[in-house]
């Protein structure tokens, strides 16, 4: 089969779109569930069991559930309840809630990896709770979970191209409309797998580069 480099020029203003498209989804999924991910973590370590119990069944449920599914729900029931969102916003959503049960043990395993000292210390200093936890434990163990949440990042990265179902045209969403509509898959998907390999490459790199400015 002889490559077509008219059929990659003529692709590529898709493929940018679509790369934006990833982009924005990577980057506002990732900050959702970093951000609720922590929420659940502290919630759950909360004295309180009516507290602990409903966020435990609702981020095993999530966890235990696959994300495609997750994605149906959002996009096509909820409407059915008067809730109607954009097929980007949801699939932001449901991309960073899928992901936040699981940066939720990262960041439950990085607290308790912090040594018993420093909570003594803590409490020898009469600090209050937030303080004790902004300006001790959390910074310490964010530090240490900077690699697994990473390894995170990169599973979101992949799992984009699930948003299809949802009708968001995503890098790998523009390559198969593009390919049906011109009846040439080669070069959109090569080009789309290259992307992938790139992105996720540097995302690894610019992670390490973190860790390693974070732990000095």
């Amino acid at each position: 089969m002889k490559w077509d480099w008219n059929a990659v020029s003529d692709f590529m203003p898709e493929f940018w779109r679509g790369l934006l498209v990833t982009l924005q989804i990577l980057a506002l999924g990732s900050l959702l569930s970093f951000t609720l991910g922590l929420l659940w973590t502290l919630l759950m370590r909360t004295p309180s069991r009516l507290v602990r119990w409903p966020v435990g069944v609702v981020t095993e449920f999530v966890r235990n559930t696959p994300l495609l599914v997750q994605l149906f729900f959002l996009f096509y029931v909820l409407p059915e309840w008067g809730l109607t969102f954009s097929a980007l916003a949801t699939g932001v959503f449901a991309i960073g809630l899928h992901y936040s049960t699981y940066t939720m043990q990262v960041y439950r395993a990085g607290i308790e990896a912090v040594p018993v000292g420093q909570w003594e210390a803590a409490t020898a200093l009469n600090l209050p709770r937030r303080r004790t936890w902004t300006a001790v434990i959390l910074p310490q163990a964010i530090r240490r979970v900077i690699p697994a949440l990473g390894n995170y990042v990169i599973s979101m990265l992949k799992d984009t191209p699930m948003l299809m179902v949802i009708t968001v045209l995503e890098m790998l969403g523009r390559a198969r409309l593009f390919s049906q509509q011109h009846f040439q898959f080669t070069e959109p998907l090569t080009v789309i797998g290259v992307a992938f390999i790139l992105i996720s490459y540097l995302a690894s790199l610019l992670l390490r580069a973190l860790e390693r400015r974070l732990v000095r």
